[in-house]
């Protein structure tokens, strides 16, 4: 290993905060940016064994349990944790190439499955704890998922679908159970790896499933390089990063992308500590209280949970917050100017998609900031406004926001869906499907979408798997989901019902809600039902949506 923040070994890095940290004009470091993306690269080398090389003792992560129980994980027990967990799950069956799916809460048992899977070029399923047992079986089965591992709370949904995925040869569960391989005691009863794979910049490495806005959820396939593609936001949002004291945490899930890659990977890469602790539920108050018990500086917070922060009494002695990022939906004056009045500190919109991640954002200390924007594009990405033909729109002009192809931190492909993944391409750009004006200045400001997604809490949450399950109970003969406006998630998801004849309306609404809540997830719940008689559709059988919401 060369030295620790060399150009050469950390790329993005060293290039990236050279220009940042001169806080010089916007455009410029823009113009000036160039990527250098080498040919070998791997996230476990880069996040956890390099570090481990040099300084081995670095605190990492530090682990918060529901009983406020802190774990101290430092960079060298990571490696030798996922080295001989990569061991084991070789052991198993795992190979190149391989899925293996992470059904677990923020923890370092994520952290270490996921490093010893990139050990041995496997590629990572992040899955939501919030998931139904629908929802695990769609994409464990589509995905062909090998190993799943998984805690006790979440064995029983998985048990349930087990012996209709064909594909999954192996299951670990974090608790000793009959029912599992047990995590601990494999890693413990194996030699540390010999070898890791040595791993192409473009090879797979994390597969994301979207929400299904129009159709059903599909897997988005990422390499390696898509972490030195997040860099450059995460410098510019976390303003002038990192600095001694700086550490980092999310409520965001780490099966989400925002909460993987917007903050835990990036922050151990450039070895900046973090904290990892399962809210389940976000309390100001607890928030609050873990922010300042543990000295965390660098927050990654989804727009609700600022929202939350803002109802609740001032922050306690001892939060003292440098930088917050946030992303999924527009904060508004209001909660910007209630950042900077109550916790003395800008927050920083950044703006992207499972597809294609952190390519706009605004930061307070380069540019001049316009509440309701999204930004200008970080150094790096090539974003713009196009039209229905692939033409650039003129400043002022709705149309379509695209990225540049050949983006390091765009996706590979979809999952087994050709058609899907050359639609996305219009030439060289690759089309969002969320529409936006882009100014004089090239400041971005957010639309709509150009489909049926519901954005809710910074969850982008698509219609059809929830009416696809609603339709699944024996009253229920149609069904359609919207999003309504809502103060505080932005959107709530309202569901429109058509009985079949004879079929009572008493109590069914809480049935209908909580099918969806157990079968798919409580956070794609319809927080209301309305029965009607029948759906507007078009002339070839299309539900009109833009109908129900108007």
């Amino acid at each position: 290993m060369t030295a620790r923040l060399s150009d050469a070994d950390w790329l993005a890095h060293g290039r990236a905060r050279k220009l940042i940290a001169q806080w010089g004009n916007w455009q410029d470091m823009r113009d000036d940016f160039a990527w250098d993306i080498p040919e070998h690269f791997n996230i476990a080398e880069r996040c956890c064994d390099s570090w481990a090389a040099v300084e081995a003792g670095r605190v990492a992560l530090t682990h918060v349990a529901q009983d406020g129980a802190a774990q101290d994980w430092s960079f060298g027990a990571l490696k030798a944790a996922s080295d001989r967990l990569a061991t084991a799950l070789q052991a198993r069956g795992l190979r190149k190439g391989d899925r293996i799916a992470v059904l677990l809460g923020q923890g370092p048992e994520v952290l270490i499955t996921h490093f010893a899977a990139y050990k041995l070029g496997a590629v990572v399923l992040p899955l939501f704890t919030l998931f139904g047992a629908d929802a695990l079986a769609y994409r464990l089965s589509d995905s062909g998922a090998r190993i799943l591992v998984t805690d006790a709370p979440n064995l029983p949904k998985v048990s349930e679908i087990r012996a209709d995925l064909s594909d999954l040869i192996e299951v670990y569960t974090t608790s000793p159970t009959d029912a599992a391989r047990d995590f601990w005691a494999e890693i413990n009863a194996s030699s540390p790896l010999p070898v890791p794979e040595i791993t192409l910049a473009d090879d797979p490495a994390v597969m994301i499933y979207t929400s299904g806005t129009t159709g059903p959820p599909k897997g988005v396939l990422h390499a390696h390089r898509f972490l030195l593609g997040h860099l450059p936001c995460v410098e510019t949002y976390n303003e002038d990063f990192p600095q001694s004291g700086d550490k980092g945490w999310t409520p965001a899930d780490w099966a989400w992308i925002g909460g993987l890659m917007d903050l835990a990977l990036p922050f151990l890469y450039f070895g900046v500590p973090i904290v990892s602790h399962r809210m389940r539920k976000f309390e100001a108050d607890a928030a609050y209280a873990l922010i300042a018990k543990h000295k965390i500086r660098n927050l990654f917070m989804p727009p609700t949970a600022l929202k939350l922060l803002r109802q609740s009494d001032a922050p306690p002695e001892g939060v003292h917050i440098r930088t917050i990022g946030s992303g999924g939906e527009s904060l508004g004056a209001g909660l910007l100017g209630w950042a900077r009045d109550v916790l003395a500190v800008n927050v920083n919109e950044f703006y992207g998609q499972t597809e294609c991640n952190l390519v706009l954002s605004s930061v307070a200390g380069a540019m001049s900031v316009k509440p309701g924007s999204m930004g200008q594009p970080i150094p790096g990405h090539e974003v713009a406004v196009i039209d229905a033909q692939g033409v650039p729109c003129a400043p002022g002009e709705m149309g379509e926001i695209a990225v540049r192809r050949g983006d390091p931190v765009m996706f590979l492909r979809y999952w087994n869906l050709p058609d899907k993944t050359a639609a996305k391409f219009d030439g060289d750009w690759m089309r969002t499907g969320d529409l936006a004006v882009r100014d004089e200045q090239g400041y971005f400001t957010f639309a709509s979408r150009d489909d049926d997604v519901i954005t809710s809490a910074g969850y982008r949450i698509g219609p059809s798997e929830i009416e696809n399950c609603l339709q699944t109970h024996p009253d229920v003969a149609m069904a359609a989901v919207v999003g309504v406006p809502d103060p505080l998630r932005t959107e709530a998801v309202k569901a429109f019902v058509v009985l079949r004849k004879g079929a009572c309306e008493t109590e069914m609404a809480d049935q209908l809600i909580w099918l969806v809540r157990d079968r798919i997830s409580p956070h794609v719940a319809p927080r209301q039902v309305e029965f009607v008689d029948k759906l507007p559709m078009t002339a070839t059988g299309k539900i009109m949506r833009r109908e129900l919401r108007d």
